[in-house]
Protein backbone atom coordinates (compact mmCIF):
# COMPACT_ATOMS: atom_id res chain seq x y z
CA UNK A 1 0.00 0.00 0.00
CA UNK A 2 1.43 3.39 -0.98
CA UNK A 3 1.46 6.42 1.40
CA UNK A 4 -1.57 8.04 -0.26
CA UNK A 5 -3.65 4.87 0.12
CA UNK A 6 -2.77 4.64 3.80
CA UNK A 7 -3.60 8.32 4.23
CA UNK A 8 -7.06 7.83 2.62
CA UNK A 9 -7.85 4.96 4.97
CA UNK A 10 -6.86 6.97 8.00
CA UNK A 11 -8.92 9.94 6.88
CA UNK A 12 -11.98 7.74 6.37
CA UNK A 13 -11.65 6.31 9.87
CA UNK A 14 -11.19 9.78 11.39
CA UNK A 15 -14.35 11.35 9.95
CA UNK A 16 -16.54 12.31 12.96
CA UNK A 17 -19.26 14.90 13.71
CA UNK A 18 -19.05 18.27 11.93
CA UNK A 19 -16.15 20.52 12.66
CA UNK A 20 -16.61 22.89 15.55
CA UNK A 21 -16.65 20.38 18.39
CA UNK A 22 -13.55 19.37 20.32
CA UNK A 23 -13.67 15.98 18.64
CA UNK A 24 -13.84 17.59 15.19
CA UNK A 25 -10.89 19.81 16.09
CA UNK A 26 -8.94 16.73 17.00
CA UNK A 27 -9.90 15.17 13.68
CA UNK A 28 -8.74 18.28 11.85
CA UNK A 29 -5.37 18.08 13.57
CA UNK A 30 -5.05 14.42 12.63
CA UNK A 31 -5.99 15.28 9.04
CA UNK A 32 -3.30 17.94 8.77
CA UNK A 33 -0.74 15.70 10.41
CA UNK A 34 -1.55 12.76 8.15
CA UNK A 35 -1.61 15.02 5.11
CA UNK A 36 1.90 16.28 5.90
CA UNK A 37 3.13 12.74 6.56
CA UNK A 38 1.63 11.68 3.25
CA UNK A 39 3.45 14.44 1.40
CA UNK A 40 6.73 13.53 3.15
CA UNK A 41 6.43 9.82 2.38
CA UNK A 42 5.47 10.53 -1.21
CA UNK A 43 8.51 12.72 -1.66
CA UNK A 44 10.67 10.08 0.00
CA UNK A 45 9.43 7.39 -2.39
CA UNK A 46 10.01 9.68 -5.36
CA UNK A 47 13.49 10.44 -4.09
CA UNK A 48 14.26 6.72 -3.66
CA UNK A 49 13.05 6.04 -7.17
CA UNK A 50 15.20 8.81 -8.58
CA UNK A 51 18.22 7.60 -6.57
CA UNK A 52 17.85 4.07 -7.90
CA UNK A 53 17.82 5.29 -11.49
CA UNK A 54 21.04 7.24 -11.00
CA UNK A 55 22.70 4.99 -8.47
CA UNK A 56 26.43 4.62 -9.08
CA UNK A 57 28.08 1.27 -9.71
CA UNK A 58 31.40 0.03 -8.37
CA UNK A 59 33.79 -2.39 -10.06
CA UNK A 60 36.82 -4.13 -8.59
CA UNK A 61 39.69 -4.64 -11.03
CA UNK A 62 42.51 -6.96 -9.98
CA UNK A 63 45.52 -6.86 -12.27
CA UNK A 64 49.23 -7.62 -12.40
CA UNK A 65 51.66 -4.96 -11.30
CA UNK A 66 52.92 -3.50 -14.55
CA UNK A 67 49.47 -2.68 -15.99
CA UNK A 68 48.79 0.06 -13.46
CA UNK A 69 49.85 3.01 -15.62
CA UNK A 70 47.72 1.83 -18.55
CA UNK A 71 44.58 1.18 -16.51
CA UNK A 72 44.83 4.48 -14.66
CA UNK A 73 44.76 6.23 -18.04
CA UNK A 74 41.97 4.07 -19.47
CA UNK A 75 39.54 3.99 -16.54
CA UNK A 76 38.60 7.72 -16.58
CA UNK A 77 37.90 7.51 -20.32
CA UNK A 78 35.60 4.53 -19.85
CA UNK A 79 33.86 6.15 -16.86
CA UNK A 80 33.16 9.27 -18.90
CA UNK A 81 31.73 7.21 -21.77
CA UNK A 82 29.56 5.13 -19.41
CA UNK A 83 28.21 8.28 -17.78
CA UNK A 84 27.25 9.70 -21.18
CA UNK A 85 25.67 6.47 -22.41
CA UNK A 86 23.96 5.27 -19.22
CA UNK A 87 23.75 8.35 -17.02
CA UNK A 88 25.47 6.34 -14.31
CA UNK A 89 28.64 6.93 -12.34
CA UNK A 90 31.09 4.03 -12.31
CA UNK A 91 33.98 3.90 -9.85
CA UNK A 92 36.80 1.38 -9.67
CA UNK A 93 38.57 -0.33 -6.82
CA UNK A 94 41.98 -1.27 -8.20
CA UNK A 95 44.51 -3.81 -6.95
CA UNK A 96 47.93 -4.42 -8.51
CA UNK A 97 50.63 -6.93 -7.67
CA UNK A 98 52.43 -10.05 -8.83
CA UNK A 99 50.14 -12.11 -11.03
CA UNK A 100 50.50 -15.26 -8.93
CA UNK A 101 49.83 -13.35 -5.72
CA UNK A 102 46.80 -11.63 -7.22
CA UNK A 103 45.44 -14.97 -8.39
CA UNK A 104 45.70 -16.45 -4.90
CA UNK A 105 44.06 -13.36 -3.40
CA UNK A 106 41.02 -13.71 -5.69
CA UNK A 107 40.71 -17.42 -4.95
CA UNK A 108 41.01 -16.68 -1.22
CA UNK A 109 38.21 -14.12 -1.26
CA UNK A 110 39.23 -10.84 -2.91
CA UNK A 111 35.97 -10.16 -4.76
CA UNK A 112 37.28 -9.05 -8.13
CA UNK A 113 34.76 -8.35 -10.86
CA UNK A 114 37.48 -8.37 -13.52
CA UNK A 115 40.93 -9.95 -13.58
CA UNK A 116 43.71 -8.91 -15.96
CA UNK A 117 46.58 -11.28 -15.31
CA UNK A 118 50.02 -11.95 -16.72
CA UNK A 119 49.26 -15.37 -18.15
CA UNK A 120 46.33 -17.61 -18.96
CA UNK A 121 47.47 -20.16 -16.38
CA UNK A 122 46.53 -17.80 -13.56
CA UNK A 123 43.08 -17.17 -15.05
CA UNK A 124 42.64 -20.93 -15.39
CA UNK A 125 43.39 -21.36 -11.68
CA UNK A 126 40.53 -19.00 -10.82
CA UNK A 127 38.34 -20.96 -13.23
CA UNK A 128 39.23 -24.22 -11.47
CA UNK A 129 38.28 -22.61 -8.16
CA UNK A 130 34.76 -22.20 -9.53
CA UNK A 131 34.79 -18.41 -9.81
CA UNK A 132 35.08 -18.10 -13.60
CA UNK A 133 32.91 -20.09 -15.98
CA UNK A 134 34.64 -22.29 -18.61
CA UNK A 135 34.93 -20.68 -22.04
CA UNK A 136 36.05 -17.27 -20.76
CA UNK A 137 38.58 -17.12 -23.63
CA UNK A 138 35.68 -16.87 -26.08
CA UNK A 139 33.91 -14.07 -24.22
CA UNK A 140 36.32 -11.39 -25.45
CA UNK A 141 38.13 -10.76 -28.75
CA UNK A 142 41.56 -12.19 -29.54
CA UNK A 143 41.09 -15.25 -27.34
CA UNK A 144 40.78 -13.00 -24.30
CA UNK A 145 44.28 -11.53 -24.81
CA UNK A 146 43.99 -7.79 -24.24
CA UNK A 147 47.65 -6.76 -23.85
CA UNK A 148 50.97 -8.22 -24.92
CA UNK A 149 54.67 -7.63 -24.77
CA UNK A 150 58.00 -9.36 -25.38
CA UNK A 151 61.07 -10.04 -23.30
CA UNK A 152 63.77 -7.38 -23.04
CA UNK A 153 67.34 -7.37 -21.73
CA UNK A 154 68.36 -4.17 -19.94
CA UNK A 155 72.03 -3.39 -19.35
CA UNK A 156 74.04 -0.72 -17.62
CA UNK A 157 74.89 2.46 -19.51
CA UNK A 158 77.40 1.69 -22.23
CA UNK A 159 76.72 -2.05 -21.81
CA UNK A 160 80.15 -2.75 -20.24
CA UNK A 161 79.56 -6.53 -20.20
CA UNK A 162 78.59 -6.50 -23.91
CA UNK A 163 75.30 -8.31 -23.32
CA UNK A 164 73.21 -8.48 -26.49
CA UNK A 165 71.54 -11.90 -26.59
CA UNK A 166 69.94 -14.42 -24.24
CA UNK A 167 73.10 -16.52 -24.58
CA UNK A 168 75.20 -13.71 -23.17
CA UNK A 169 73.34 -13.99 -19.86
CA UNK A 170 74.97 -17.36 -19.19
CA UNK A 171 78.52 -15.97 -19.30
CA UNK A 172 80.72 -16.09 -16.22
CA UNK A 173 80.84 -12.84 -14.31
CA UNK A 174 77.41 -11.62 -15.42
CA UNK A 175 74.94 -10.75 -12.66
CA UNK A 176 71.31 -10.98 -13.79
CA UNK A 177 68.23 -9.58 -12.06
CA UNK A 178 64.86 -11.27 -12.67
CA UNK A 179 61.75 -12.11 -10.67
CA UNK A 180 60.84 -15.47 -9.15
CA UNK A 181 58.72 -17.69 -11.43
CA UNK A 182 57.02 -19.09 -8.32
CA UNK A 183 55.40 -15.72 -7.53
CA UNK A 184 55.61 -13.67 -10.72
CA UNK A 185 53.89 -14.24 -14.03
CA UNK A 186 56.45 -12.02 -15.70
CA UNK A 187 59.24 -14.28 -14.44
CA UNK A 188 57.58 -17.33 -15.97
CA UNK A 189 57.61 -15.58 -19.30
CA UNK A 190 61.28 -14.73 -18.73
CA UNK A 191 62.02 -18.40 -18.12
CA UNK A 192 60.15 -19.43 -21.27
CA UNK A 193 62.05 -16.82 -23.30
CA UNK A 194 65.34 -18.38 -22.17
CA UNK A 195 64.23 -21.98 -22.68
CA UNK A 196 62.49 -21.32 -26.00
CA UNK A 197 65.46 -19.39 -27.39
CA UNK A 198 67.39 -22.68 -27.40
CA UNK A 199 64.61 -24.77 -28.93
CA UNK A 200 63.90 -22.21 -31.64
CA UNK A 201 67.54 -22.13 -32.72
CA UNK A 202 67.93 -25.86 -33.15
CA UNK A 203 68.81 -26.99 -29.62
CA UNK A 204 67.09 -29.81 -27.75
CA UNK A 205 65.65 -30.16 -24.25
CA UNK A 206 68.98 -31.15 -22.66
CA UNK A 207 70.72 -28.11 -24.08
CA UNK A 208 67.85 -25.87 -22.99
CA UNK A 209 68.10 -27.21 -19.42
CA UNK A 210 71.86 -26.73 -19.32
CA UNK A 211 71.65 -23.20 -20.69
CA UNK A 212 68.82 -22.11 -18.40
CA UNK A 213 70.64 -23.54 -15.38
CA UNK A 214 73.73 -21.48 -16.22
CA UNK A 215 71.64 -18.32 -16.51
CA UNK A 216 69.95 -18.78 -13.12
CA UNK A 217 73.31 -19.42 -11.47
CA UNK A 218 74.04 -15.81 -12.40
CA UNK A 219 70.94 -14.52 -10.56
CA UNK A 220 71.92 -13.22 -7.08
CA UNK A 221 68.34 -12.43 -6.02
CA UNK A 222 64.88 -13.47 -7.22
CA UNK A 223 62.38 -10.68 -6.61
CA UNK A 224 58.63 -11.15 -6.02
CA UNK A 225 57.46 -9.40 -9.18
CA UNK A 226 58.56 -7.40 -12.22
CA UNK A 227 58.18 -4.04 -10.52
CA UNK A 228 60.44 -5.07 -7.66
CA UNK A 229 62.98 -6.44 -10.14
CA UNK A 230 63.08 -3.06 -11.84
CA UNK A 231 63.55 -1.30 -8.50
CA UNK A 232 66.43 -3.59 -7.53
CA UNK A 233 68.16 -2.92 -10.84
CA UNK A 234 67.47 0.79 -11.27
CA UNK A 235 67.11 2.14 -7.74
CA UNK A 236 69.43 -0.18 -5.83
CA UNK A 237 71.95 -0.49 -8.65
CA UNK A 238 72.27 -4.26 -8.44
CA UNK A 239 73.12 -6.46 -11.40
CA UNK A 240 74.67 -6.12 -14.84
CA UNK A 241 71.46 -7.00 -16.66
CA UNK A 242 67.74 -7.21 -16.05
CA UNK A 243 65.18 -9.35 -17.85
CA UNK A 244 61.77 -7.78 -17.89
CA UNK A 245 58.79 -6.96 -20.04
CA UNK A 246 59.52 -4.56 -22.84
CA UNK A 247 56.63 -2.47 -21.52
CA UNK A 248 58.14 -2.22 -18.05
CA UNK A 249 61.40 -0.93 -19.51
CA UNK A 250 59.56 1.63 -21.63
CA UNK A 251 57.64 2.78 -18.57
CA UNK A 252 60.89 3.17 -16.64
CA UNK A 253 62.13 5.43 -19.43
CA UNK A 254 58.99 7.55 -19.14
CA UNK A 255 59.70 7.99 -15.42
CA UNK A 256 63.10 9.49 -16.01
CA UNK A 257 65.33 6.45 -16.25
CA UNK A 258 67.53 6.09 -19.32
CA UNK A 259 67.61 2.34 -19.86
CA UNK A 260 69.89 0.72 -22.39
CA UNK A 261 68.10 -2.36 -23.64
CA UNK A 262 67.77 -4.80 -26.49
CA UNK A 263 64.90 -6.92 -27.78
CA UNK A 264 66.40 -10.32 -28.73
CA UNK A 265 65.59 -11.56 -32.23
CA UNK A 266 64.27 -14.83 -30.80
CA UNK A 267 61.55 -13.98 -28.33
CA UNK A 268 58.34 -15.06 -26.64
CA UNK A 269 54.99 -13.34 -27.19
CA UNK A 270 53.92 -12.39 -23.67
CA UNK A 271 50.13 -12.59 -23.85
CA UNK A 272 48.00 -11.20 -21.00
CA UNK A 273 44.33 -12.26 -20.71
CA UNK A 274 41.29 -10.42 -19.36
CA UNK A 275 38.25 -12.15 -17.84
CA UNK A 276 35.11 -11.52 -15.82
CA UNK A 277 34.93 -13.27 -12.48
CA UNK A 278 31.44 -14.64 -13.11
CA UNK A 279 30.55 -15.56 -9.54
CA UNK A 280 31.41 -12.08 -8.30
CA UNK A 281 29.79 -10.00 -11.06
CA UNK A 282 26.58 -11.96 -10.59
CA UNK A 283 26.77 -11.48 -6.83
CA UNK A 284 27.43 -7.74 -7.20
CA UNK A 285 25.00 -7.20 -10.08
CA UNK A 286 27.81 -5.67 -12.17
CA UNK A 287 27.87 -7.92 -15.23
CA UNK A 288 26.61 -5.29 -17.68
CA UNK A 289 29.16 -2.63 -16.79
CA UNK A 290 31.97 -5.17 -16.37
CA UNK A 291 31.32 -6.59 -19.85
CA UNK A 292 31.26 -3.05 -21.24
CA UNK A 293 34.63 -2.27 -19.63
CA UNK A 294 36.23 -5.41 -21.05
CA UNK A 295 34.84 -4.55 -24.47
CA UNK A 296 36.18 -1.00 -24.15
CA UNK A 297 39.71 -2.30 -23.50
CA UNK A 298 39.83 -3.53 -27.11
CA UNK A 299 38.86 -0.19 -28.64
CA UNK A 300 41.52 1.88 -30.42
CA UNK A 301 41.24 4.51 -27.65
CA UNK A 302 42.14 2.01 -24.94
CA UNK A 303 44.72 0.17 -27.04
CA UNK A 304 46.54 3.44 -27.62
CA UNK A 305 46.80 3.90 -23.86
CA UNK A 306 48.23 0.40 -23.50
CA UNK A 307 50.71 1.25 -26.28
CA UNK A 308 51.69 4.52 -24.61
CA UNK A 309 52.36 2.57 -21.41
CA UNK A 310 54.67 0.17 -23.24
CA UNK A 311 52.42 -2.71 -24.30
CA UNK A 312 52.31 -3.89 -27.90
CA UNK A 313 48.79 -3.23 -29.24
CA UNK A 314 46.56 -6.20 -29.99
CA UNK A 315 44.60 -3.95 -32.38
CA UNK A 316 46.31 -4.19 -35.78
CA UNK A 317 45.22 -0.70 -36.84
CA UNK A 318 46.75 0.85 -33.73
CA UNK A 319 49.92 -1.23 -34.14
CA UNK A 320 50.26 0.12 -37.69
CA UNK A 321 50.07 3.78 -36.62
CA UNK A 322 53.46 5.44 -37.27
CA UNK A 323 54.10 6.28 -33.61
CA UNK A 324 53.71 2.68 -32.51
CA UNK A 325 55.08 0.93 -35.58
CA UNK A 326 58.38 2.70 -34.93
CA UNK A 327 58.23 2.11 -31.17
CA UNK A 328 57.55 -1.63 -31.49
CA UNK A 329 59.56 -3.13 -34.38
CA UNK A 330 58.69 -6.70 -35.38
CA UNK A 331 60.54 -9.57 -33.73
CA UNK A 332 62.29 -11.91 -36.17
CA UNK A 333 61.39 -15.21 -34.47
CA UNK A 334 58.41 -14.91 -32.16
CA UNK A 335 57.01 -17.99 -30.41
CA UNK A 336 54.07 -18.44 -28.04
CA UNK A 337 53.23 -20.49 -24.96
CA UNK A 338 51.26 -22.81 -27.23
CA UNK A 339 54.47 -23.59 -29.12
CA UNK A 340 55.85 -24.96 -25.85
CA UNK A 341 52.80 -27.12 -25.17
CA UNK A 342 50.37 -24.65 -23.62
CA UNK A 343 50.15 -23.50 -20.02
CA UNK A 344 48.89 -26.78 -18.62
CA UNK A 345 51.98 -28.64 -19.81
CA UNK A 346 54.28 -25.70 -19.10
CA UNK A 347 53.19 -25.52 -15.47
CA UNK A 348 53.72 -29.24 -14.87
CA UNK A 349 57.03 -29.35 -16.68
CA UNK A 350 58.64 -26.19 -15.34
CA UNK A 351 56.91 -24.61 -12.33
CA UNK A 352 55.11 -27.22 -10.24
CA UNK A 353 56.83 -28.18 -7.00
CA UNK A 354 59.71 -30.46 -7.90
CA UNK A 355 59.59 -29.55 -11.61
CA UNK A 356 62.42 -28.14 -13.76
CA UNK A 357 62.74 -24.75 -12.06
CA UNK A 358 62.97 -26.24 -8.58
CA UNK A 359 65.61 -28.69 -9.81
CA UNK A 360 67.59 -25.82 -11.33
CA UNK A 361 67.42 -23.87 -8.07
CA UNK A 362 68.39 -26.96 -6.08
CA UNK A 363 71.50 -27.41 -8.20
CA UNK A 364 72.74 -23.88 -7.57
CA UNK A 365 75.26 -23.38 -4.78
CA UNK A 366 74.99 -19.84 -3.46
Amino acid sequence: MNPWQRLTQQLHRSQQPPFGTNQSLSSLKRFVSLFLVGITLSLAVASCGSGTANKGVELTLVSFAVTKAAHEAIIPKFAEQWQKEKGQTVTFNQSYGGSGSQTRAVIDGLEADIVHLALALDTQKIEKAGLIQPGWEKEAPNGGIVSKSVGAIVTREGNPKNIKTWEDLSKDGVKLITADPKTSGVARWNFLALWGSVLKTGGGEAKALDFTSKVYKNVPILTRDAREASDVFFKQGQGDALINYENEIILAGQKGEKPTYTIPDVNVSIDNPIALVDKNVDKHGTREVAEAFVKYLYTPEAQREFAKAGFRPVDATVAAEPEFAQKYPPVKTLFTAQDLGGWGDIQKKFFDDGAAFDKIQGSIKR
